[in-house]
């Protein structure tokens, strides 16, 4: 069984599901400086520089608004077919590497 295939712990994931794009509904209450605009205008949470979701506590890796966390990262399940699914494709991308051409 790959690691991607294998029980979700949020505590030892790559946490692919907090650099996912987390598109925010009109009933969410996140404090703006959490958010960000699209360039085609959506209200997301921001990220930071490396891409993770700014709502990721960096000493636990739990959400820090978990009580008030959007309404699609309450709907999404760990261990769920879609956290496998997103798990194995960032498993499979990392196998394959960054592909190199050495030029001489």
């Amino acid at each position: 069984m790959t690691a991607a295939r294998a029980h979700a712990d949020c505590s030892r994931c790559d946490a692919v599901c907090c650099r996912l794009t987390v598109v925010l509904d009109a009933d969410d209450r996140i404090p703006e400086h959490l958010t960000a605009r699209t360039a085609a205008g959506l209200h997301v949470m921001a990220r930071d520089a490396e891409g993770w979701c700014v709502a990721v506590d960096a000493a636990s890796g739990g959400c820090s608004i978990y009580g008030s966390r959007p309404d699609v990262c309450r709907r999404f399940r760990m261990d769920g077919p879609y956290c496998r699914d997103i798990r194995a494709d960032y498993s499979d991308r990392r196998a394959r590497g960054i592909p190199l051409a050495v030029y001489t």
